[in-house]
């Protein structure tokens, strides 16, 4: 009896001192997210040790760019199925060009060339191309087959129904693709897994995610020198009355133990300036690393 007591006790304290440490963060998280004035969602999920936490995971928030990383996974989907291939050539029209962020465009002013589905990927993703994106869902044949896709492997809640071009029609289009920021992190859980996609577009995957140059004070901004992370940002513009809809990443942090941390962090329908919403990522992101690291 005396055995069974001391078991028990061990676990209680075992589970307090976990739940009590789960609290710590979200204390922190909250006090750091006040400086928003406006929405922030955070979910961050341990891959190794399953600890979740989540503050506002379950609100509705515009994903902007961050919805590029899905559609990257839908095409290597359809890549691994034997409908594309990764070398395949697609052809871009002056007609796939408008008045937007465009590494790609820049570089090919006149349009009317190919490029392969390998490139494409890599600009939408490592540089958050919104020609390239957009081309890329044309040819999966619009954005009904990312949502239903990523609703198939178990992601419910989030919805993709919105190009960039039609985001950037009108200000309210970008609210219809949305996600809970709960929602990415099983995404990414489910897709960091080895026998996720087959082992070379599994591997493209995450290399592209891992070259990501958007967003360095985010996610990023103050880890430690030499972090390997793999991650997606979104951004919005400023509406006449001063308000940002979203400024966005989420990603996989590598831990020093190699193990590794998902967090999607979501600054949402705000009135402060750019710096102050990066800092509110970055500190976020950091002050999970410290946690996770103790």
């Amino acid at each position: 009896m005396r055995k069974f007591c001391l078991i028990f006790a061990l676990f209680f304290c075992l589970g307090y001192t976990s739940h009590a440490q789960t609290n710590d963060l979200r204390v922190k998280i909250a006090e750091i997210a006040k400086e928003s004035k406006g929405i922030v969602g955070v979910s961050i999920l341990n891959l190794d040790t399953r600890d979740t936490l989540t503050y506002n995971g379950h609100l509705h928030l515009p994903m902007q760019s961050v919805m590029k990383y899905p559609i990257a996974i839908t095409v290597l989907h359809e890549v691994d199925k034997g409908r594309f291939k990764l070398d395949q050539l697609i052809h871009v029209d002056k007609s796939d060009y408008w008045d937007t962020y465009s590494p790609l465009k820049d570089e090919h002013p006149n349009a009317n060339f190919e490029v392969s589905i390998k490139k494409l990927l890599s600009y939408m993703v490592s540089q958050s191309d919104n020609v390239a994106c957009d081309v890329l869902v044309k040819t999966l044949g619009g954005m009904d087959k990312v949502d239903t896709y990523i609703h198939s492997i178990g992601v419910q809640n989030v919805t993709f129904k919105a190009t960039e071009f039609q985001m950037a029609q009108a200000w309210d289009v970008q609210y219809t693709n949305w996600a809970e920021v709960a929602g990415l992190t099983n995404l990414l859980d489910i897709t960091f897994k080895a026998n996720f996609l087959s082992p070379a577009s599994h591997a493209y995957l995450w290399q592209i995610m891992k070259e990501t140059s958007t967003g360095p004070k985010q996610i990023k901004g103050l880890l430690p020198a030499g972090t390997v992370v793999y991650h997606k940002t979104g951004r919005s513009g400023t509406n006449e009355q001063g308000i940002t809809a979203a400024t966005n990443d989420i990603g996989i942090i590598t831990l020093p133990n190699g193990k590794h941390l998902a967090i999607a962090v979501f600054v949402s329908d705000t009135p402060v300036d750019m710096p102050a919403r990066e800092s509110i990522i970055a500190r976020i992101a950091r002050t999970a690393y410290d946690e996770a690291v103790k």
